[in-house]
């Protein structure tokens, strides 16, 4: 079995480019998860930390009582 010296180089030219392709897609789902943690810390943020503006805008005495009559 021979192999020919332009197939071993075309081999191996497929593996790095293959190699090359999964690393920009690693690269690129790791840049999609930053983002979304990055989302998601925000809105965490934004529901433990509310802004004086929404605080003065709620009811104070809403959610103080529960109806429980059905």
């Amino acid at each position: 079995m021979e192999i020919s010296a332009n197939g071993a180089v075309n081999a191996v030219l497929e593996q790095k480019q293959a190699q090359t392709m999964q690393q920009v897609q690693v690269t690129v789902l790791k840049k999609a998860m930053d983002m979304n943690s990055q989302s998601a810390l925000g809105l965490i943020n934004a529901i433990t930390n509310p802004s004086p503006s929404v605080m003065q805008s709620v009811n104070p005495n809403l959610g103080q009582n529960v109806n429980v009559n059905v």
